[in-house]
């Protein structure tokens, strides 16, 4: 019997359950157990005003050190970059779309928004960004589930929203999408559309069993994003948008960084090098962005 742990969302379960039916279908037994985290316990809390350091994986992991449960399915981008001793990235499967969405009602897209619309998104990355683009709109804080920030958006709370295109897509919302950003015009956050299915390290039992899911590329991607906001010091709530995408003449990563005021906006873009590793790639693009400028926008950021 494999025991998966997850947060009790919609999109957090539907994340747990698409892991376990692959298992099932590969002969595994699966059980689900909901773990209520911090992160859900601050729903009205902006994430500013908090310590977001694991806040929605620290009642996850102390689940499975306790080996209450044997693996955990998280967003990658809720993971901090740098996992504990106890624990693993046994699979990366294959990556979704880590475009952000534009959501809205009466407006087909966000250059279409009329100065002053009310734009609703509790992401520091996001509203940095748009507000680097558009210093005439409104960015209001817009927590809760995907349920709850498309009903805000439909009784008339903000005028437009930037969601996750991956989260609607898995909850079949995408009829909601108007416009899918460009990531040179909106970089995504590192790992956004991927999924993690976390381990104890030193289980290699269950490491096995779910090695058939990692997906190489998705893995490397994603690797290369976390190491980039690793060495510019970020976190999961920071104003720092990195991308690295596989095209056909090989790996490509994008990173921005930008004040959250929007004064201040920096962007670099490498291509992987022969030879190079995902963590390296990750690292040359911090360093191009520090010399761009990033270190003073990330020193005026209190975090």
């Amino acid at each position: 019997m494999i025991r998966i742990g997850s947060r009790g969302s919609q999109l957090a379960l539907w994340q747990a359950n698409h892991i376990a039916d692959a298992l099932r279908g590969a002969g595994h037994e699966v059980t689900i157990e909901v773990i209520r985290t911090t992160g859900d316990a601050l729903q009205g809390i902006a994430f500013n005003k908090v310590g977001t350091k694991g806040m929605f994986t620290k009642e996850i992991e102390e689940a499975l050190v306790a080996e209450r449960i044997d693996l955990a399915v998280h967003s990658l981008k809720d993971l901090p970059t740098e996992l504990a001793a106890p624990f693993a990235i046994a699979a990366i499967p294959p990556r979704v779309d880590p475009r952000d969405a534009f959501v809205s009602v009466n407006y087909d897209s966000f250059a279409a928004l009329p100065s002053g619309s009310r734009i609703g998104t509790s992401s520091l990355r996001r509203q940095s960004q748009l507000r680097a683009q558009r210093r005439d709109l409104e960015l209001v804080e817009f927590r809760g589930n995907v349920d709850t920030r498309l009903r805000k958006l439909s009784e008339g709370v903000v005028d437009a929203a930037v969601l996750a295109s991956a989260g609607l897509e898995r909850l079949e919302r995408t009829e909601w999408i108007r416009e899918r950003f460009s990531p040179l015009v909106l970089c995504p956050a590192p790992g956004q559309g991927a999924l993690a299915i976390e381990t104890r390290a030193e289980d290699e039992r269950m490491q096995a069993a779910v090695a058939f899911l990692d997906d190489p590329a998705s893995r490397f991607a994603v690797t290369a994003e976390r190491s980039a906001l690793a060495a510019l010091g970020g976190g999961c709530h920071v104003p720092i948008g990195v991308y690295c995408e596989l095209l056909v003449e090989g790996y490509t990563v994008t990173g921005v960084v930008a004040h959250p005021d929007g004064s201040a906006l920096v962007r670099a873009e490498l291509e992987h090098q022969p030879g190079q590793n995902a963590e390296e790639l990750g690292l040359r693009l911090a360093e191009r962005l520090m010399e761009q400028g990033a270190r003073e926008i990330l020193g005026a950021v209190q975090l």
